[in-house]
């Protein structure tokens, strides 16, 4: 007689401990690195929004190369280029003139509820006011709905664009003496100016709509989307959740100084024919400091398998398809967690070569953070004097410990996994009384 396997978790969670030296993958506005203060000491961090993306990138990569389980699924594109993007798709697969199209497709998606920047400059004036999480084929739809609504869309455009700048009103400095407040601001007019625009065409609008909807895009499904401006346009509660990580020893900074070669002064004065001539090409090309970091990092992050089949089902997915497509989308995920990496200063630190020195993955009927092991930072000073050793051991240590302590306390916490790739914590696992998991050798190994 076969055993029933055992009802899986609704939460598959995620911890990791990884070592980084001599990098920034993510910095503030004055480029230094970021920190928090935790356990009263100041710790680097790296935010969870850095992570997010590198994970939601990486995924999104492999599945439209057509490599891991989610290979010939459809995926989402975050961007303000949306007008854009159906511009190209206009000129190039239905030839239409370039401006023309731009033209078009911007007033189709402002007239839908989308905000785009000041027409008056250039740079931003075809670009949406925020991120828009979509499809990645939404720009050939609506461009598809416009080419074959051209008749009636176009006398619709030049209603609208006229009708929009007999309504413009004229910009004013702040605080310009004998000008009215409310004509300072070019948004404080927006809804009053809208009534007096023609409306996009509800078959045009509906289309718009349907081509922005989430649909079967998995990464969406995944990390979720909110986009406020329009209120009929279905948001998305993200299956997967993400704390920032942060070292677990006190953190330490270097500023490093940096010369920079310039390659024909160099050459100058390697041919120089005097001292004289030399000496007019001594010094760097370019000098400056950049701030890098060091550490063992603590990251956590959460799947929630209801949510994720939740989505796909609202999607339009049958329970067949939406069992099968979450199946390989949480195979995606853990994939991403151990393996993406933001890519800021990727050349000058190969930091997106780092390896995970442990990750742990259980299941559970709500989430578990374990952060608070590292509440009290790691002394790293030998046993000898006091300390804990360097960080990596000591943290696995921590991290074990902690999730045996909670399992005996947890029922629900089940089918916990070890993966490492560090020989030295290979064998510092063995030493363990106790482990609380089963090593494995895979990332697929890691999900049951």
């Amino acid at each position: 007689m076969t055993e029933t396997p055992a009802p899986r978790g609704q939460f598959l969670s995620l911890h990791l401990l990884e070592t980084l030296v001599a990098v920034l993958p993510v910095r503030d506005e004055n480029g230094s690195p970021k920190t928090i203060v935790y356990g009263g000491a100041e710790r680097h961090m790296i935010t969870s929004q850095a992570r997010r993306r590198a994970e939601r990138v990486h995924t999104r990569n492999r599945a439209n190369e057509g490599v891991g389980p989610l290979a010939g699924y459809s995926t989402g594109l975050r961007t303000r280029e949306w007008a854009l993007v159906t511009a190209r798709a206009l000129e190039s697969t239905h030839g239409w003139d370039r401006d023309e199209a731009v033209v078009t497709a911007r007033a189709v998606l402002e007239a839908t509820g989308l905000k785009f920047g000041d027409l008056s400059k250039k740079t931003v004036a075809n670009l949406t006011k925020v991120l828009v999480f979509a499809p990645a084929d939404t720009g050939d739809r609506i461009a598809a709905h416009i080419e074959s609504e051209a008749d009636g869309l176009l006398k619709w455009r030049d209603r609208y664009l006229a009708a929009q700048a007999a309504t413009a009103k004229p910009k004013t400095k702040r605080g310009a003496v004998g000008k009215p407040s409310d004509d300072i601001e070019d948004g404080d007019g927006d809804a009053a100016d809208a009534k007096n625009l023609p409306p996009l065409p509800k078959e045009s609008r509906a289309a718009v709509l349907t081509a922005l909807a989430p649909r079967d895009a998995i990464d969406i499904a995944l990390y979720g989307r909110f986009l406020a401006e329009i209120a009929d346009s279905p948001n998305v509660d993200g299956a997967v959740q993400s704390a920032h990580a942060f070292t677990i020893h006190e953190a330490e900074q270097v500023d490093d100084f940096y010369a920079a070669a310039d390659d024909a002064k160099l050459e100058r004065k390697k041919n120089a024919l005097d001292f004289l001539d030399a000496a007019d090409d001594a010094g760097a090309g370019m000098t400056g400091y950049q701030s890098l970091i060091s550490g063992t990092f603590y990251r956590h992050a959460v799947l929630d398998r209801r949510q994720l089949r939740v989505n796909l089902r609202a999607a339009g997915m049958t329970v067949e398809e939406a069992e099968e497509a979450s199946g390989a989308a949480e195979q995606e995920f853990v994939t991403a967690f151990v393996e993406a990496f933001p890519e800021a200063k990727k050349n000058s630190t190969a930091s997106t070569g780092s390896l995970p020195a442990l990750v742990l993955a259980f299941e559970g009927e709500r989430p578990y953070n374990y952060a608070a092991a590292f509440q009290k930072p790691v002394d790293e000073n030998p046993q000898d004097k006091g300390g804990e050793g360097p960080a990596g051991p000591a943290g696995v240590k921590r991290l074990l410990t902690h999730h045996v302590f909670v399992g005996k306390r947890r029922p629900d916490l089940r089918t916990a996994r070890l993966l490492t790739y560090d020989p030295q914590i290979d064998a510092l696992l063995d030493e363990l009384d106790e482990l609380g998991a089963t090593p494995v050798d895979t990332i697929q190994g890691l999900t049951s």
